[in-house]
């Protein structure tokens, strides 16, 4: 079945002299409920596990099964949004991860609850690419320098706090609810944000007709789940045959798709993606970039709450709270970063992410110093120094890399965006098991969790000086 967009031509966008703020928070609110389901569920692994018998399997499937329909479906979103509304799009993505959420509140058993969660990755990957396009096609000059700051507050408030707000949650024992609140507080959110879409997002599309190319859909989803699923599962299966094989098959898959998507767009078809987005300096470094450094940014939060609960034996709420230094870091440095952007242009991600590596060298001395049994507060000054850096980072980054994209490519781009984000995420992890498991193997009790800490930094700080060298790739003027 073939589906074919409506020819009607791309809606005008809102006035650009005075954009509804009301607007973003629409959007915001969007982004930042799917950001904070991506980390929530980790704290509510011990319970939910307890509650419904759980395998390990099934364990790691609810975590990584999100995050994989997510990956495998952002580009396909972001193309969905470009022909079809983008507006249309962020409300069926928002009505169907409302559902899902309910789905996930409820689930019966673990099978259940791993089926809801991937549905909740595949809605979210309709939703979330709409975002970042809307507000490139809203919002103009400073007002559109605004909004992106605001959207990577948002992210980083979802990321950064989805641990404290977990453990609040758990703790509060809702109506009885426990783990269950984490999915459905999304219920009421969604309700809200589905209300006033309609009236408050305005609807923009590409101009004219295409059909949705599926070749091109199948390629590059079958491409991203064989990187991304076996980075996932590789570790805990101990890297079987299969994993290897999985990865090896990626790179014909996605040059597969890239020699395809060629070939449409030479024939004067409508390619899932157009590839002349990768000319653009901008564009092309941006991406790696954040590949990159959302590679750090993953990885962190899961050793920190492995060192903090598993190592420190901690609870989830004491936890959180652990994570809220964290929080301020990141919120101070986000509210000024539109100031230091104006001024410095790339080179505020230069001074962030060696911020965030300076942040990590910190937490690293100290948690060897201080061991096992030292006061765990010794690592809030560290904390604060990273969420600075992440700050200064998170907020820019999407305005330096979009900056150029031609609107009728708007959802297209961020969902490419959005993909090597979570790309990156997969990797960072996969690879910061590997130190951090290891060490902690190598310890004669095996429970060595400072060093493997420690160590599990060093590879952080070691990405995130790569990541200010890649910085330079950028454009002096980011249009370029």
């Amino acid at each position: 079945m073939t589906l074919t967009a409506s020819p009607r031509p791309a809606a005008p966008p809102a006035p650009s002299g005075a954009p509804s703020w009301a607007t973003l928070l629409v959007l915001l609110t969007g982004i930042f409920i799917t950001t904070l389901d991506f980390f929530i569920v980790n704290v509510a692994i011990p319970s939910t596990q307890s509650e419904l018998g759980a395998s390990p399997s099934a364990i790691q499937f609810i975590v990584a099964g999100f995050g994989l329909a997510l990956a495998a479906g952002l580009i396909i979103g972001g193309r969905l949004g470009d022909l079809y509304g983008r507006r249309r799009l962020f409300v069926l993505g928002m009505g169907l991860f409302t559902l899902a959420s309910a789905a996930c509140g409820a689930a019966p058993t673990a099978g259940f609850l791993v089926g809801a969660r991937v549905a909740q990755g595949m809605a979210a990957a309709l939703l979330m690419p709409q975002v970042l396009a809307i507000i490139n096609t809203v919002y103009t000059g400073e007002h559109r320098a605004r909004a992106f700051n605001a959207y990577g507050m948002a992210i980083g408030f979802g990321g950064v706090f989805g641990q404290l707000i977990g453990g609040v949650l758990i703790r509060a024992d809702l109506a009885g609810l426990g783990w269950r609140s984490i999915f459905l507080i999304n219920v009421p959110v969604g309700i809200v944000a589905l209300a006033l879409a309609p009236r408050l997002v305005p609807e923009s599309r590409a101009a004219g007709g295409a059909r949705v190319d599926l070749a091109g859909a199948a390629l590059v989803t079958l491409g991203l789940t064989a990187i991304v699923f076996p980075l996932v599962q590789g570790r805990y299966e101990g890297w079987p045959a299969w994993t290897w094989l999985c990865l090896a098959a990626a790179v014909p898959l996605l040059g597969a798709f890239a020699l395809q998507q060629r070939r449409l767009a030479g024939r004067g078809g409508s390619p899932l993606m157009d590839l002349s987005l990768f000319t653009r300096r901008a564009f092309s470094a941006g991406v790696v970039t954040s590949l990159v450094f959302q590679m750090t940014m993953a990885s962190f939060f899961l050793v920190l709450a492995l060192y903090l609960q598993d190592g420190r034996g901690l609870s989830a709420l004491h936890s959180g709270l652990i994570f809220l230094p964290l929080g301020i870091g990141y919120f101070a440095a986000s509210m000024r970063s539109g100031r230091v952007a104006a001024r410095l242009g790339r080179q505020t991600l230069t001074i962030g992410t060696l911020v965030v590596a300076a942040g990590y060298a910190l937490l690293a001395w100290t948690a060897a110093s201080i061991g096992d049994h030292g006061a765990i507060e010794w690592i809030i000054p560290g904390l604060l120094v990273a969420g600075a850096g992440m700050g200064l980072v998170m907020a820019p980054l999407p305005a330096l890399v979009l900056a150029g994209v031609q609107p009728r490519h708007a959802a297209a781009a961020s969902g490419v965006l959005a993909t090597s984000q979570q790309a990156g995420g997969a990797i960072g992890v996969a690879l910061i098991g590997v130190v951090f498991y290891d060490a902690l193997g190598a310890h004669p009790a095996g429970r060595d969790f400072p060093r493997a800490f420690a160590l599990g930094l060093v590879l952080l700080i070691a990405l995130g000086v790569a990541v200010a060298g890649l910085v330079q790739l950028f454009p002096r003027r980011v249009n370029d």
